[in-house]
């Protein structure tokens, strides 16, 4: 198996897609988003291959006619990989690789691939070194030469030292080392990655006097777009999956006398390898803890409401299942399928259609956003020291003056205010404090 799979890269690689579809299709085009990912991964797709099986065959997953059939087309295209939207056993690899005679390579695998290759900070450095480690420790079959090099180092390395001094009794099996090897350092990793995530919790704690936005949606849905959008936050945007995958946190005023904090998160994708939400888990926290999700889906899509539920899986899967959620149907300057929005929007009646990158309802977006910022509207009646124009002056900044009496050296004011403003203005403290209406 090793000689076919000297490295899980896919960059510059002639490659053969293959979807075996076992069940009903969703309605959602698999083979699509696979070409997607293995064009973002740097692969040149030279052939598809599309399969409805009825059954998953234990040895080669599409059955052995099906392989062989596979294997011609590998090399009429001269194929370097076979790349399979389906997640394989390392059995079921290595069966297909004796067959087809190139590297197999399943969904999970690459995705992690692009990961790998997006990964630009020390923190999604090491959780994408997590996640592949993760991914790869059940499945080691000397796969990975490095370990090979690692083990037979000599006396230079522990490794090294083992693959000597072990070797002259009954010895270890390489399988073995190789496995010790990654099994420390996952240990590593995962020390290292507690110490960055308790400082990146105590940082998101820290943030806990302002409202918390977090967008979230499908892999090139346009957070990014839309962040810079309303922030000017100069975030890298590029028309590829996974173009970004560090959290991105910038203040906005969507309206006068009203900032929130607007945090980016890595994008999503259908059956995204469960190692790497486990690796990220830290990273989207800022979801766990948003006061709102804006869900991001481009309404350009086809598969729009396939995505949406891929999102909405995820979401349950990190916990926010019940949090506070607003579509956000972006991308409508390049909708092409009659109905697609008008569907979305009779699925989502509460959902805002914007155009991130033209800016056309961001001014509606902007006003859904206060409004459950604010909160639904109280009539209240405050009184305070006139001394106390931290109290006038957030009456003013966060809510509507409907009348104001001034007596010796108290002042009453009437105003309209957003019950979410209340916590906000009872911290500074005023004198008497009386809801009227609401």
């Amino acid at each position: 198996m090793e000689k076919f799979r000297q490295t899980l890269r896919v960059r510059k690689e002639r490659a053969v897609l293959v979807a075996a579809i076992l069940h009903r299709s969703d309605g959602s085009d698999d083979m699509a988003e696979l070409t997607a990912l293995a064009e973002s991964a740097g692969a040149v797709v030279v052939d598809r291959f599309q399969q409805k099986i009825r059954k998953i065959n234990p040895s080669t997953y599409v059955g052995k006619g099906k392989a062989t059939q596979l294997a011609g087309r590998a090399r009429r295209f001269k194929a370097d990989v076979v790349v399979f939207d389906n997640d394989l056993s390392p059995g079921q690899i290595r069966e297909l690789e004796e067959i087809v005679r190139v590297k197999v390579l399943d969904r999970s695998e690459l995705i992690l691939d692009i990961f790998a290759t997006r990964a630009k900070t020390r923190q999604a450095k090491l959780q994408v070194e997590l996640a592949q480690l993760e991914y790869t420790y059940p499945r080691l079959t000397r796969m990975w030469s490095h370990l090979d090099t690692l083990a037979g180092a000599g006396g230079a390395t522990a490794a090294g030292a083992v693959g000597g001094i072990g070797t002259r009794g009954p010895g270890e099996q390489q399988l073995e080392i190789d496995r010790r090897l990654v099994n420390k350092r996952i240990t590593e990793l995962k020390r290292e990655l507690t110490s960055i995530d308790q400082r990146r919790l105590r940082e998101i704690k820290g943030r806990g006097g302002l409202f918390k936005i977090c967008l979230v949606g499908y892999t090139n849905a346009g957070k990014s777009t839309l962040l810079n959008t309303l922030t000017d936050a100069d975030v890298f945007v590029e028309d590829r999956l996974f173009a970004t995958l560090d959290t991105r946190t910038r203040r906005w005023s969507p309206a006068r006398g009203v900032e929130v904090l607007l945090s980016d998160t890595v994008g999503f994708v259908k059956r995204l390898p469960h190692q790497l939400v486990a690796s990220f888990k830290a990273t989207l926290e800022d979801a766990v803890n948003a006061d709102l999700l804006l869900h991001v889906v481009d309404v350009s899509n086809p598969d729009a409401h396939a995505q949406i539920e891929s999102v909405n899986n995820v979401l349950a899967e990190i916990g926010c299942e019940k949090s506070p959620v607003l579509e956000v149907l972006n991308k409508i300057d390049v909708v092409k399928k009659i109905g697609q929005l008008e569907m979305l929007q009779t699925l989502f009646p509460d959902a805002v259609a914007i155009s991130a990158k033209t800016g056309l309802g961001l001014d509606q977006l902007s006003a859904v956003v206060t409004a459950k910022y604010k909160g639904a509207e109280i009539v209240l009646r405050v009184s305070s020291s006139q001394s106390n124009g931290k109290v006038q002056s957030f009456l003013r900044a966060h809510g509507q003056i409907l009348d104001e009496q001034y007596c010796d050296s108290t002042v009453v004011i009437d105003a309209r205010l957003g019950r979410n403003q209340l916590p906000g203005l009872q911290r500074l403290h005023p004198d008497n404090l009386e809801i009227l209406h609401g």
